[in-house]
């Protein structure tokens, strides 16, 4: 299938985990790009109070910049001991300034001693053209937290989370099975399903 042929797609991040798990789920019929070849355009602050919130302002920040269809991710891990934290502050939990490895150490070691360690991941998708959000989609998977770290795939939380009737964590997990689990997967399949049939 030649560039030309494929469906465009502007994902507004410039996070390439999420643009290589993108690109992983929607396959080949899909051209995918991202804001690193997009210097220009402004860093969004997420400022939203839920993840619907902040792919909302992600989408509509980047969608009069594009001639095409622009989907935003705004994604976490919600814990229920946590009272669902880190939720819409996943990425930041630890601070700031934080990496995913300070998040995940801060992560154990609030829940160390912890019996219930039910948890989920959380995918929104807002998808947006012309300056205006079209349709938002959604995703979750239910699961636990791990008490250590395994595997080496994935990232973010990936090491700590293992879904609901299985036994390893996202990170222990081949490609392609945690995608047909994920939350982002089924938010982006949903998607994929919508843009099929739109004009």
């Amino acid at each position: 299938m030649t560039e030309v042929s494929k469906q465009r797609l502007l994902l507004a991040t410039r996070n390439t985990h999420k643009t290589r798990e993108v690109r992983e789920i929607l396959g080949d019929g899909w051209a995918v790009e991202d804001l690193a070849g997009r210097p220009g355009l402004p860093e969004v602050e997420e400022t939203g109070a839920t993840f619907e919130d902040n792919a909302r302002l992600k989408a509509l920040a980047a969608s009069p910049h594009y001639d095409g269809w622009v989907v935003a991710d705004d994604s976490g891990l919600e814990v229920d001991a946590l009272g669902g934290e880190p939720g819409v502050r996943s990425a930041r939990f630890a601070g700031d300034s934080a990496g995913m490895e300070e998040n995940r150490i801060l992560l154990l070691h609030r829940m160390q001693g912890v019996v219930d360690r039910a948890a989920r991941f959380r995918c929104v998708l807002a998808l947006a053209r012309g300056g205006r959000v079209v349709r938002v989609f959604d995703g979750a998977i239910e699961g636990s937290i791990n008490v250590r770290e395994q595997g080496a795939g994935g990232f973010g939380y990936d090491p700590l989370f293992v879904p609901s009737g299985r036994t390893t964590t996202f990170a222990e997990m081949r490609s392609q099975e945690k995608h047909a689990l994920s939350h982002r997967g089924r938010a982006m399949m949903a998607l994929a399903e919508f843009l099929r049939t739109a004009a």
